[in-house]
């Protein structure tokens, strides 16, 4: 039987702005943040993704102690990093910190492993950019070492070797669910199937499907393999309101401050209004009543193969009402909608001859 499609919310802890217009402290900001977790839990979300960032926009840099906070307040959301970078982290303690959050939450966490889309966290703690790959592959593939629960002997270039060195807490039941995060890599996709874990797919800009040969490439390396395909997964950036102008009109100002300060330290223009509109009506932006939002998920799901979508729903200085009531349109009208829509069209399909 075919696994229903699994419906998330990311965020970045994007530091947002207060009633007075004026940026709140991160303190306050994850303190939100919480709060919108527990809204998803009661709504029946079912993961709740945070991004691990270390710049002043973004309120989040130990994403697991934030989630255990979350986990003492919600009973069925799963819990999980948007992404974890493990460049720049030693996978012991990474893998230390979530197998905990496992226990605390009685099972509900996962982690999506990443090199992230920013390079603060390097000069911080100290490791050179010029071994950015190296990191991250032997880090991999000592923390893939580490999913198997069993004492590791592990040896490579970048930490002194184990050997038959066990590592606590254990994971109680089965194993950590582990993600690789990928931007747009062949090789990401093809190292994901290798180590034999699920792949999460980060769409934020042009029209999704231009992602189907990656889902294509991970189908062929598992075939090579031999071995049972993992579950694919998309993160996206979205907002809902009740209606198509108020969804655009309320996002659009806070989206592009975001967009314009980020593309700022890139090299990127200026955001135009009608790049905006493109991206909501032709690309990987979900934006929209909850109809709207919903068929484009469905659309994109299909056209896929996924088996989790996550919406980042973060944007900018976006203010907390703002996101509590996009939130409770995503958990009250988009997800039921979007089953709707994938079991009418998979009705349809077998109806089909």
């Amino acid at each position: 039987m075919t696994q229903p499609l699994e419906l998330g919310l990311d965020t970045f802890g994007d530091v947002t702005t207060g009633a007075d217009g004026k940026l709140l402290p991160h303190a306050q900001v994850i303190r939100n943040l919480v709060e919108e977790a527990m809204l998803a839990d009661k709504l029946g979300v079912d993961f709740i993704g945070v991004g691990e960032h270390h710049r002043a926009d973004f309120a989040v840099s130990a994403p697991e102690v934030v989630l255990a906070a979350i986990a003492g307040c919600t009973r069925r959301i799963r819990l999980g990093s948007a992404v974890t970078v493990l460049s720049s982290d030693d996978p012991i303690r990474v893998f230390q910190r979530f197998s905990t959050l496992d226990a605390a939450s009685n099972g509900r966490a996962e982690v999506i492993l990443g090199r992230g889309s920013f390079t603060e966290s390097f000069p911080l703690f100290g490791f050179e950019l010029s071994q950015y790959e190296q990191l991250f592959e032997e880090k991999l593939d000592l923390f893939a070492a580490l999913l198997t629960g069993e004492a590791v002997t592990w040896k490579g270039t970048i930490r002194p070797p184990l050997t038959n060195q066990r590592v606590f807490p254990a994971i109680e039941k089965g194993t950590l669910k582990t993600w690789i995060g990928v931007g747009g890599s062949p090789e990401s996709v093809v190292r994901a199937a290798q180590y034999n874990l699920p792949l999460m797919l980060a769409i934020i800009g042009g029209d999704p499907k231009r992602f189907k040969p990656y889902v294509d490439l991970y189908h062929r390396a598992y075939a090579q393999l031999e071995k049972p395909v993992q579950p694919i997964g998309l993160h996206s950036p979205g907002y809902v309101a009740d209606t198509d102008e108020q969804a655009r009109a309320e996002l659009w100002p806070d989206y592009k401050k975001m967009r314009d300060r980020i593309g700022a330290e890139r090299g990127w223009p200026p955001m135009a209004e009608k790049e905006f509109e493109s991206e909501a009506e032709h690309g990987s932006l979900y934006v929209g009543s909850p109809e709207t939002v919903a068929r484009k998920i469905a659309t994109t799901a299909t056209a896929l193969g996924i088996q989790r979508f996550d919406m980042k729903y973060s944007a900018g200085p976006l203010p907390h009402d703002k996101l509590m009531r996009s939130i409770e349109l995503y958990g009250s009208k988009v997800i039921p909608r979007v089953r709707e829509l994938m079991a009418g069209a998979k009705a349809t399909a077998m109806a089909t001859p």
